[in-house]
């Protein structure tokens, strides 16, 4: 069964950005997922699977709880 990934959730990923930063925020949610690294600003696509296999820790905005 699929994590509930959201919309402007942080996630830490298992491996870093290039840039060194290892924080990303959800910039769309689907089938293949569109992440925003917090260290450089640059967005990635990434499927579903693999980000799910990537993900270390969710961190769910503020409002959510």
């Amino acid at each position: 069964m699929p994590l509930k990934l959201n919309v402007g959730d942080k996630l830490i990923l298992k491996k870093s950005h290039p840039c060194g930063g290892d924080e990303f925020e959800i910039t769309r949610a689907g089938m293949d997922f569109r992440i925003k690294c917090l260290g450089c600003g640059k967005e990635v696509w990434i499927s579903r699977v693999n980000l799910e296999k990537r993900i270390k820790k969710i961190i769910q905005p503020e409002d959510k709880k």
